[in-house]
């Protein structure tokens, strides 16, 4: 496979959760609440989730209806945590995905409105009739997306993560904080995407959730690498931030060029892992793993 295959299969899947987001986020939710969740999560963002969900789903060959919903929900997912994340009360960000956050769009109580209920609309997408996801298939991906974003994952790191500004914290306590912000979420996405199969031994699945819980954290490094070292106009979000506000990340911790060593690392821990699967249908998720450690954004 070249890269003109991966990056033509890589815009046609964007296409299809842009288009699944459009359908599914109301433009018509009351007080123009609509408008600040589309803002929220349309037009903006890698993808970088909905995509490991639906190569993931691919390489077990899964059912596609499921998967572009668990895509969609994942993002859903994603998007809030960063509204959320942007507020005052939090990171207090301005800029995210190249535009002003939602909070200085719309308004704070707009915005943590926004945030509720892009939130709970992940699982209304991944809730619809049986005929078109079988009803325990539907309860599984809620329970891994629920488990990735609640307090033992994404919501229960950004808790570690505030409280550890200005603290001093040693490797073992980063990538704890890290894989419960970060790389949950990531991990959930591989493993709701091979959830859509029933045909998935428990050697994949292992081999799979260790995939993601390494591509995850790798995701993370170097989102701390790229934070010191390039401009906010590439990041699409305010640069130096982490630093500025006295937070412990991979390069403060190992300096840049461990964390650049580390990032590789996990690229490979996570390309055998994928290579221990056994999967022939693999090369998106191959090609994902490079491209999260070889982003400039």
């Amino acid at each position: 496979m070249n890269r003109t295959e991966f990056d033509a299969w890589m815009q046609s899947e964007t296409d299809a959760v842009e288009a699944s987001l459009e359908a599914w986020v109301p433009p018509d939710a009351p007080a123009a609440l609509g408008v600040a969740m589309r803002y929220g999560v349309l037009d903006g963002g890698k993808r970088i989730r909905p995509l490991l969900v639906l190569a993931a789903a691919s390489a077990v060959h899964g059912l596609r209806a499921a998967a572009l919903r668990a895509a969609c929900a994942v993002e859903l997912i994603h998007a809030y945590s960063l509204v959320h994340d942007d507020m005052p009360c939090m990171d207090d960000d301005v800029l995210r995905r190249g535009k002003p956050t939602v909070h200085v769009q719309f308004g704070e109580a707009q915005a943590m409105l926004a945030g509720d209920a892009m939130q709970a609309l992940a699982f209304e997408v991944l809730t619809p009739a049986p005929e078109i996801v079988p009803p325990a298939l539907q309860a599984r991906l809620c329970a891994l997306l629920a488990r990735a974003a609640g307090y033992n994952g994404m919501a229960g790191g950004q808790a570690i993560d505030l409280a550890s500004i200005g603290k001093p914290l040693d490797e073992r306590t980063l990538r704890d904080m890290h894989h419960r912000k970060t790389g949950a979420l990531l991990q959930a996405s591989v493993l709701m995407g091979a959830a859509c199969s029933s045909e998935v031994s428990a050697a994949q699945w292992s081999a799979l959730s260790d995939y993601g819980d390494a591509l995850g954290l790798a995701f993370q490094v170097v989102d701390d690498i790229l934070d010191v070292t390039q401009a906010s106009e590439t990041l699409g979000k305010t640069a130096g931030k982490d630093l500025d506000n006295n937070k412990p990340t991979y390069v403060t911790v190992l300096g840049l060029d461990a964390a650049r060593r580390h990032a590789n690392e996990l690229r490979d821990v996570a390309q055998a892992a994928l290579a221990r699967s056994g999967l022939h249908d693999a090369a998106w998720l191959s090609v994902l793993a490079d491209r999260v450690v070889d982003r400039e954004n």
